[in-house]
C-alpha cells in the first residue's frame, strides 16, 4: 500500500510538485495550482497535528462506514471529493511559496514517521492510525498533483 512513510514516494511527490505552474488548467476542481498546494500543506499539518479543525457533524454518523471505502487500498481518490471546510483555500496564493511549504510538509511528515502523527481524529474519519494517516495523506496530495497534471 502506498504511503507518505516510503521515502521513494515522497521523493517522487515532491519531484511532481516541481510541475505545478501558475495557471494550468485543473482537470477538476475550484482550486488553482498555488491554492491546491496550499490545501495539501494544511492537510498534512492537519496529520500533524499542528492544526485541528473541528470535527464535521456528517462525519460522526458515516465516517466510519466511509473511511475502509477511502482509506487502506492503492485506489485513487475521485475527482471532487468533498473537504472539510477549513482546508478550503479560496484567497490569491503564490505558486512558488505554495510549492515549497508543501515540499516542506512532506519532508516533515517522511521525517517524522509513525512519531510524527497527531492522535487527534480525522475531521470526517474519525480515530486514524499513523499508517492510515499516511495512506491518506499520499493519496490526498497524489489526487491534487494528478488534478493539475503533475
Amino acid at each position: 500500500m502506498k504511503t507518505l512513510f516510503d521515502r521513494a514516494l515522497a521523493d517522487d511527490l515532491i519531484s511532481r510538485t516541481t510541475h505545478l505552474s501558475k495557471n494550468p488548467p485543473a482537470r477538476w476542481g475550484k482550486m488553482n495550482s498555488a491554492q491546491a498546494a496550499a490545501h495539501c500543506a494544511d492537510a498534512l499539518e492537519v496529520a500533524s497535528g499542528d492544526r485541528q479543525p473541528p470535527r464535521m457533524l456528517i462525519g460522526k454518523p458515516i465516517g466510519w462506514i466511509i473511511k475502509p471505502l477511502a482509506i487502506g487500498d492503492d485506489k485513487p481518490m475521485r475527482p471532487n471529493s468533498p473537504t472539510t471546510p477549513d482546508l478550503v483555500i479560496t484567497d490569491a496564493r503564490d505558486v512558488e511559496r505554495e510549492r515549497a511549504r508543501l515540499c516542506a510538509q512532506i519532508e516533515r511528515f517522511v521525517s517524522s514517521g509513525p512519531a510524527g502523527v497527531t492522535r487527534q481524529p480525522h475531521a470526517f474519519f474519525g480515530p486514524l492510525t499513523p499508517q492510515q494517516w499516511a495512506n491518506l495523506q499520499y493519496t490526498h496530495v497524489d489526487h491534487h498533483l494528478r488534478q493539475f497534471g503533475a
